[in-house]
């Protein structure tokens, strides 16, 4: 059966996928006034290291740690590890909603990365594109500039991070399989984790009063018998987001799935709604619908040239 047949199932695996994730963004708003941000990170990644591992044994796939990038996998760790740091630091304060759209300027970014990076070709239209989905992430942090909050960038740095991590991504997956590429996430998310625990741990540098400061810099498990069940439970949704996004990406075509990740943002507007009685602005909206316009237009110019860029490659 040829991945276009396929592409219905992969568009349901691709909806599941983001449902879950936008799942497990809830569960950080809920928890973070109870665990400390890398502490939940590590907990996380190591119960989704332990569903991967079981999966990839399951399915009798090839448990590989070695590299043929070093470097370039290192700084694609380092990327992502303080991308995502960034991301749930904004749920603190920000909605569901607010911060996945910011999130999804990383389109933007990795166009604008490939053209430095990679040498791809980007013409005046995708320029037209871009500079509209900057207009739309604009549009909904609304920035008051005399009095600006700058914790409002924490998803478009995240955003940044994360489309660094991908434009590797896409040089390194000549000889490292995403397997491979995954493991080395995982793995290295826990050793950096675990060196804030020995420097941090202590919650020696929670001076601050802002629940924000707080759930960076908060003393670990103070409140494990909580935290940690939903800490866990957030690994196993990880995880099976990741299976329903890489099963989509390989029964169908990545160019059409990958349109599907944009409902993440819509899975957040209405979790958002149902649990934290969250109800986006209409600018918000304005600027939510410029960004996923550009985006869809970036990956219908991509898709003419025959030029995979923004969109060959699974968000989150």
């Amino acid at each position: 059966m040829t991945s276009v047949q396929n592409n219905p199932k992969g568009i349901l695996l691709i909806l599941i996928g983001m449902a879950v994730f936008s799942v497990q963004d809830a569960l950080i708003k809920f928890i973070y006034e109870d665990s400390a941000l890398y502490e939940l990170y590590l907990g996380r990644t190591v119960a989704a290291s332990f569903f991967l591992f079981c999966y990839m044994k399951f399915t009798k796939q090839k448990i590989n740690l070695k590299t043929h990038y070093p470097f370039l996998t290192t700084l694609r760790i380092i990327c992502f590890f303080f991308g995502f740091s960034f991301f749930y630091i904004s749920l603190t304060y920000m909605s569901l909603a607010m911060a996945n759209a910011l999130f999804f300027s990383s389109p933007f970014f990795v166009s604008i990365l490939a053209i430095i990076f990679l040498k791809e070709k980007v013409g005046i239209r995708r320029w037209v594109a871009i500079f509209a989905g900057f207009i739309g992430v604009f549009i909904v942090l609304n920035p008051d500039f005399k009095n600006f909050d700058y914790k409002k960038l924490a998803p478009i740095a995240c955003a940044l991070c994360y489309s660094i991590s991908m434009t590797i991504t896409k040089y390194t997956s000549k000889k490292d399989n995403s397997y491979t590429q995954m493991i080395h996430l995982y793995f290295g998310a826990t050793i950096i984790s675990i060196l804030f625990f020995i420097f941090t741990g202590d919650g020696q540098f929670n001076t601050f009063s802002d629940p924000t400061y707080q759930f960076i810099f908060r003393e670990w498990f103070t409140n494990p018998s909580y935290a940690w069940p939903i800490i866990i439970l957030m690994g196993f949704i990880g995880a099976l987001a990741f299976y329903c996004i890489f099963n989509a990406y390989s029964i169908a075509s990545p160019p059409v799935v990958s349109l599907y990740e944009y409902s993440l943002i819509i899975w957040s507007i209405l979790i958002g709604y149902l649990l934290f009685d969250n109800i986006p602005t209409i600018r918000t909206f304005i600027g939510v619908l410029i960004i996923i316009s550009a985006g869809i237009y970036i990956y219908l110019r991509e898709k003419t040239r025959d030029q995979m860029i923004a969109s060959d490659t699974p968000n989150r």
